[in-house]
Order: C-alpha cells, then structure tokens, then sequence
C-alpha cells in the first residue's frame, strides 16, 4: 500500500513512517525541511512543504491509498489556529477523499477532552480548555462528520434525503504525552523540554523543580507506531482510540531515575505543592487492547529515554 504521512520526521511520524516502512508499504513524507533529516531520507520519499501547501498536498496523495496525519499546524489566536490546523485538515480530508484514498487517519491528542475526569475513554464528552484543544476537537468533529456530500444542484427542500456517501474509512488516534529517543542520528525526540530539563540539572547538580503529583501515562512513540500500524491494516471506521501507558509515572519518578542514571550528582528533588491530590485521574485505555491486543507499560521504554537524556545532557 502507498502511504502519505504528514509529519512524518518529527517526535511521533518518524516510528510511524519506520513502521510503515517494515511493514512494506511504499511511504512518501511530507515535511518542512526534509534536508534535516538523511537518515530517513534513504528509506521513504521525503517531500518539502506544509499541511497549508494544498497544490503539493493533491500531488502527493492522487495515487495513495492511506493518508497518516500527524503533522500540527500552530497559531497564537482562534483564528490563526483555525486556519493553520483545523482548516489544514478539513482541506486534507477533502482532498484525499477526492483522490480516492482508501484510509485516513488523524492524529489528535488528549487535549481535545479537556477538562480532566477519572475514568475518561473514548466516549467521554470533549471539554476542551485551551485553543490547542478546541482545534483538535474540532479537527475530530469534521474527520467523523465527514460521512456524505450534499448534493449541490437541488434546493434546500430536496436537501434532505439527497447525498452523495463518502466511501473513505477515517479513524483517530488520540495520543497522550509520548516521548521518543531518536531512532537515527538525525532524528527527533518530542518538542516538551521536561525530561531535558531534569537531566540537565541532575548532570549541572542543581535542584530539580517539580509539581507535586504532577504525572501522566506516558508512552513511547515507537510503541504507538504499533497502533497506527494496526489501525491502518484494519477495516476500522469512525472510531477514536485513545493511546497511553496503561501506568502512571509521576514527573517525580523520572527524576529519581535520572539521580539513579548519575549517581555522582549532588542534585536534590524540591517538589512544589500546588494543593493537587495523590490519587491520579487515569485515562481508560482498554479499547486499544480490546480491538488490537495492544498493552504498553512503557517502564523499560521510558527508563532507556531518561538514560538518553542524561547522556546527552552530559555532552553540553
């Protein structure tokens, strides 16, 4: 299968596009400076350009079979972040169901569910609390809705009743915190400056600041590759997958392992109590293992990222 991955080299698209790559499809990557990256370069067609650059985007997709969508768009108001992502992807969407593309499948993130709820799956009402949010809740609504055309020669009292049936299967994969060590030289790692931040002053012996309770299920990108991969060889339509750890690690617990990684370090962990409670709201993450059989505890993972980190803080 031809497969078209936006964001391809960054922090979560390089394991996919490696995935997809071992998995045999034909790959093409879209990315802003494929130059960086020539490690990837020999395996996958690198292509330069944005998710706005519609005219390469049509050029790119017409023979494709699958379109992975992983790449952000950003903007600093409701309307920048409107046209640079949410309207990115409409325009995606659109274009790949128009070129015939068999599957699509949009990266969104946690961010679209928002206000925080113990328990919270995937059929949890979006509450979203900032502007990264609302666009990805957004972005959401159109890849479900997106199901018919009206059809545009009959008035408004035919209207109803008369469509034309989109034919392309659209998923969602909902990412959490997911960090990456990079899988060539010239890879990414994920954009968060926390674990650098940590291993920096556990390598520099300064105090590591931190949130008390502060944590999340953390997951690696090479274990949510696994994910897309068996999304994209599925006949799945219109679902969301939620995709974390199925633990939760405290940011307290990574410095500990960042002191254990550097025994020599002088550093002590000062924890700062904002009154948040020692009992974590956990995210559901069973409908993964349900349909995919796929579990991530992601310790082993997450101990060899942090090692990483203290490595190359090391180097500086």
């Amino acid at each position: 299968m031809k497969v078209f991955i936006t964001g391809g080299t960054g922090n979560i698209g390089q394991y996919v596009t490696l995935a997809a790559i071992d998995a045999g499809h034909e790959t093409v990557v879209l990315s802003r400076n494929p130059e960086k990256y020539p490690s990837l370069e020999k395996k996958a067609k690198l292509v330069k350009g944005t998710i706005t650059d519609y005219a390469i985007l049509k050029d790119c997709i017409k023979d494709c079979k699958a379109v992975i969508h992983i790449a952000l768009g950003w903007g600093n108001d409701p309307v920048s972040m409107l046209a640079n992502d949410t309207t990115a992807t409409v325009n995606l969407l659109e274009i790949s169901e128009k070129a015939g593309v068999e599957k699509f499948i949009y990266t969104s993130s946690t961010a679209a569910m928002g206000v925080m709820r113990n328990g919270m799956d995937e059929t949890v009402v979006n509450l979203p609390v900032d502007l990264y949010g609302s666009t990805k809740a957004a972005s959401e609504g159109y890849v479900l809705g997106f199901t018919k055309y009206f059809l545009t020669e009959v008035g408004m009292a035919e209207l109803f009743g008369r469509s034309e049936k989109v034919t392309m299967k659209r998923n969602i994969i909902r990412p959490g915190y997911t960090y990456s060590t990079p899988p060539y030289p010239d890879g990414s790692t994920e954009p968060d400056a926390r674990f650098r931040k940590i291993a920096e002053a556990v390598v520099s012996n300064k105090p590591v600041e931190l949130t008390k309770y502060d944590g999340t299920q953390f997951i690696s990108a090479q274990e949510i590759a696994q994910l897309y991969m068996k999304l994209l060889e599925s006949d799945k339509d219109g679902e969301i997958y939620l995709a974390l750890g199925n633990t939760w690690v405290s940011w307290e617990k990574i410095a500990k392992i960042a002191l254990e990684l550097c025994p020599e370090s002088k550093s002590q962990i000062v924890l700062n109590d904002l009154g948040w409670g020692a009992d974590p709201y956990i995210y559901n993450v069973t409908k993964m293992e349900r349909d995919f059989g796929l579990s991530f505890d992601s310790q082993q993972d997450l101990r060899e990222h942090v090692r990483w980190c203290v490595e190359e803080a090391k180097k500086r």
